[in-house]
């Protein structure tokens, strides 16, 4: 009698599933096909949900609870189901992405005795993540590494890729790896005729329901033979006119170990302005190389900073990657429109009297720009929103105007200003280089520092000014200063862009007391 009552109280017991996803990736819709799979077999099931924000703002999750017994056999009972998961109570839980697996594991919900953990392998960026000057990334082979040996039974591959590969999206690729794992009393076939009784997309679904299960249950997955060609690595591409001067110029001038970075970067200011810029990069960069004390490793990174230097963003560059055809074909592949589908793209600006500066000639833009500095408040009220539809002939005429406006951009205020300050951060690393090759790299990394535009650029700019004057020039100068002195305030300037941790290391270091130089700023 004991064992009956036993083997019914298990009969009873839910299989309970946590889902954490992140908004606009169909999680809705996948616990949709898990309930439904489950009403049609009759069994008990609730599902609940707690909404995020779209994309990487906020986290999105489900929570279901499926009785794997069905209703019938329950003799007329009704199961009391949970509506919010708890901490070590989930046999299946389920990441659409790495840095939301590492967010369940970090509250407990992996229990090492009991889930199973389906998760994606693939990031996609937090705002915090981008937001930081420095590198903000978290370290996904942590997080990777606490997943293998913290869950029971750890399925783990990229989902993102998978679904690519399968010509679907990642929900239907999760739905499948779910039917693989074999923890839910549902067979795949229920869910395969779910998706078809959806209607919609059915092929694609099926196909990612097919490599997700794949995944699972252990089995090789072939690409397709598209997945395979985009795959393979490209052919170079057949260089012509400026594009073609400047190759020949690098492989004459340049060890092959540099040549790589140096194209890519002169390629770069070719395509932000014109040849004359490209070549402008390399005259540039020569002056590093001739230097005395500069070395490779001075050279190579001298030349992937003055890259991303020299092709700065502006509006107009910000309009330039805005109406490029790659673009809207990755935006496309992101939503997963067919090619008889159409795409509505909103562009959301923003802009304000120093963005008007930056493309206005010296005489107006630099008193403007100056104004704005003396003003910010009343500068902040002159931002103005903007709402332009680039899928739009009109809308996409107002936005490759302004892209077009880079043949005028020598004549704006920011152009001269940028120019000026790449000149004097040069010299800097030929006067560094000259005694130290490792002060010579500090500075270089001080480059880092500035970046975007607006007040992102503004600071970054300030706290590179102010580490210059208080701790770059002094250590060239054999003051006392070292280029570890340099490495640290540069970690703090870029950990709190407002200045305070700045201020710190300035203090710990001897070179100003704490506060100084906010006020100074100020």
């Amino acid at each position: 009698m004991a064992a009956r009552k036993a083997a019914a109280s298990d009969a009873e017991v839910p299989v309970k599933i946590m889902i954490a996803a992140m908004g606009g990736e169909g999680g809705g819709v996948l616990t949709s096909w898990i309930v439904e799979a489950a009403r049609s077999l009759d069994l008990p099931v609730q599902a609940t949900s707690i909404p995020g924000v779209a994309q990487r703002t906020g986290a999105t999750t489900y929570y279901i609870e499926i009785v794997p017994t069905p209703y019938a056999k329950l003799q007329d009972k009704t199961p009391v189901l949970d509506l919010y998961p708890a901490p070590g109570d989930i046999d299946l839980m389920i990441a659409t992405e790495l840095l939301e697996t590492g967010r369940v594991i970090e509250r407990g919900f992996v229990n090492p005795d009991r889930t199973t953990l389906i998760a994606s392998t693939h990031r996609v960026y937090s705002l915090a993540e981008k937001m930081d000057m420095g590198d903000g990334r978290y370290d996904g082979a942590k997080v990777l590494e606490a997943a293998r040996n913290i869950a029971k039974r750890p399925i783990l591959f990229d989902m993102d890729r998978a679904a690519q590969d399968a010509g679907s999206i990642i929900n239907s690729v999760i739905l499948g790896a779910i039917a693989g794992a074999g923890i839910l009393p549902i067979a795949p076939e229920v869910f395969e005729q779910g998706i078809k009784d959806a209607g919609k997309a059915v092929k694609s679904n099926l196909a990612g329901f097919a490599a997700g299960r794949a995944y699972a249950e252990g089995k090789v997955v072939e690409a397709r033979p598209k997945a395979q060609a985009a795959a393979a690595k490209p052919k170079p591409p057949k260089l012509e006119g400026a594009a073609k001067a400047l190759r020949t110029r690098i492989e004459r001038d340049y060890k092959k170990s540099l040549q790589p970075i140096v194209m890519e970067a002169a390629g770069r200011c070719l395509d932000f302005q014109d040849e004359k810029y490209a070549a402008l990069y390399l005259d540039r960069l020569d002056g590093v190389r001739e230097a005395k004390g500069a070395d490779d490793g001075v050279v190579l990174e001298t030349a992937r900073h003055l890259g991303l230097r020299m092709a700065y963003e502006d509006v107009i560059r910000v309009a330039q990657f805005k109406t490029r055809a790659s673009r809207f074909q990755r935006v496309r592949g992101e939503v997963g429109a067919t090619p008889d589908q159409l795409v509505r793209v909103t562009e959301f600006l923003k802009p304000g009297p120093e963005e008007f500066a930056q493309v206005l000639p010296r005489f107006i833009g630099g008193p403007l720009s100056r104004w704005a500095d003396r003003n910010p408040d009343r500068a902040r009220k002159l931002h103005f929103g903007m709402h332009v539809r680039s899928d739009t002939i009109f809308g996409f005429a107002r936005l490759r105007m302004m892209a077009g406006a880079r043949r005028f951009r020598r004549l704006g205020y920011r152009y001269g200003e940028e120019q000026k300050a790449i000149e004097l951060w040069l010299e800097l690393i030929r006067r560094a280089a000259a005694s130290d090759k490792t002060l010579a790299r500090e500075v270089i990394e001080c480059a880092r520092l500035i970046k975007g535009y607006g007040d992102t650029h503004k600071r970054g700019t300030t706290n590179f000014a102010r580490i210059t004057e208080r701790l770059i020039e002094p250590a060239i100068a054999g003051d006392g200063v070292s280029a570890a002195d340099i490495a640290k305030a540069r970690a703090a300037a870029l950990a709190d862009p407002e200045g305070d941790a700045l201020d710190n290391a300035f203090a710990e270091i001897g070179g100003v007391p704490a506060g100084e130089g906010a006020q100074a700023a100020e």
